[in-house]
């Protein structure tokens, strides 16, 4: 704690030093004694010293109680999920089946900015930020970044319909409150009372909660989704955390359960969307096991939860349990909006064999095509994966005659790679298969 509050008064000092340098006559006024800005700033710089001085204080043993006598589950990753993933031309190439580091990811509206956790809130309208994907192994493997993919198209709020928005552009951190923990199994972690309060107050008003101009009920919904996301959907979030919240929800009105697990944030991503995306497929589970979980809901580039389980982690049987129970009730051959790619393709794209085969394990399409006219076989070809190439060819129906939009076909994009050992898998496959 003690290195937080220096932390944060190292901070207050640099903002000071700041606001001198760059605006010296607002700094000016803000000085004067009669300032209000003025009196604000002495105040919390007094009450960190007051708190540092008290810490301080406290000896080994105190401080010890003091972080164990109710802690408090963590619910603050330091990053976010940025929608979903687009290598550029497909040109990544490495083994394995674990996620992928140095990925290319596309911007819901062609554009590349990075939006933080601190950027995962609700409002009515699609903001005018882009949003991009990043995928974090729980190792730290892959690393984010700032991407650029191919293709100009421009995102739109496709299939958000069914989704409520809340106003606030700011996720604030949750207050000490917010999520109270006690040491008895019985009653480990319970929403605050102000959630409570505000959810019995949303669940008298849910047939115009969708076009209400209500402003105070506009603001209970806006904190509502605050506090939802930041216990749901956070790389850190807790499971016993969340069920404690859905048990609540349920408890209150089934039809306000359903409205707060599908609540979109300004990119129009779910909490089921943070859950895979950060592999934290226990918590996936329990949204899953709502009944009320819409698993197709895509974000405002048109991606669904089902499209980011190719750079998921599954990296235990209970994981891929909880990605096939996702693939089985979701579409695993929606296109996403921007760029025409399936779950499918993703999945090539990124060579993870185990994912690809859990697709095609749920109907997959094979034989679909993205915007450029590729498909995922034409994907593995040109990257030269063999094993997927085989997957492939496996799957009855599966043409390797189709051309993309500049006239190639899986054939002549692995002769082009050089990759002589799958053009003589396609050419053994088309000789088996004279029809297609």
């Amino acid at each position: 704690i003690g290195q937080y509050v220096k932390k944060i008064q190292e901070l207050l000092q640099e903002q000071w030093l700041c606001l001198e340098h760059g605006y010296p006559e607002l700094a000016s006024a803000i000085k004067q004694p009669a300032s209000k800005l003025s009196s604000i700033q002495n105040q919390l710089v007094n009450s960190l010293n007051s708190l540092l001085s008290a810490y301080s204080t406290q000896g080994p043993a105190d401080k010890e109680n003091s972080n164990t006598h109710c802690q408090q589950l963590e619910i603050s990753p330091t990053t976010s999920l940025k929608s979903i993933m687009k290598k550029k031309g497909y040109g990544f190439h490495a083994g394995g089946n674990g996620t992928k580091k140095n990925l290319q990811f596309v911007g819901v509206n062609g554009g590349y900015e990075t939006t933080s956790s601190e950027d995962t809130s609700c409002e009515d309208s699609p903001s005018d930020g882009d949003m991009e994907s990043e995928m974090e192994r729980r190792d730290g493997d892959l690393e984010p970044t700032q991407a650029k993919a191919g293709g100009e198209s421009k995102g739109d709020s496709s299939g958000t319909s069914s989704q409520e928005r809340c106003e606030d552009n700011d996720l604030q951190e949750p207050s000490a409150e917010a999520v109270p923990c006690t040491q008895h199994k019985a009653d480990r972690c319970k929403p605050s009372e102000d959630f409570l309060a505000n959810c019995q107050l949303l669940s008298k008003h849910l047939s115009e909660i969708k076009t209400t101009s209500d402003k105070h009920l506009r603001h209970i919904l806006s904190t509502v989704c605050q506090e939802w996301f930041q216990v749901s959907s956070r790389k850190s979030s807790s499971p016993e955390v969340v069920a404690g919240y859905l048990k609540a929800l349920g408890a209150t009105q089934p039809e306000l359960l359903a409205m707060v697990v599908n609540l979109a944030d300004r990119n129009g991503n779910t909490a089921l969307h943070y859950s895979v995306s950060h592999s934290n497929f226990s918590i996936a589970k329990l949204l899953l096991d709502t009944g009320v979980c819409c698993v197709d809901l895509q974000n405002r580039a048109g991606y669904t939860a089902v499209m980011l389980t190719p750079l998921a982690a599954a990296e235990t049987g209970e994981d891929m349990e909880v990605v096939m129970k996702l693939l089985k009730e979701g579409d695993v051959n929606l296109r996403a909006a921007q760029g025409g790619q399936t779950a499918l393709m993703l999945g090539v794209s990124h060579e993870r064999d185990d994912m690809v085969r859990a697709l095609l394990s749920c109907q997959a399409d094979v034989n679909l095509q993205d915007e450029e006219g590729r498909t995922a076989l034409m994907v593995a070809c040109r990257q030269g994966n063999a094993n997927i190439v085989r997957l492939l060819l496996a799957q009855p129906g599966c043409q390797v005659t189709l051309m993309d939009k500049g006239g190639n076909s899986a054939l002549s994009l692995a002769q082009r790679a050089a990759h002589r050992d799958i053009a003589a898998l396609l050419r053994a496959h088309a000789e088996q298969s004279p029809s297609l």
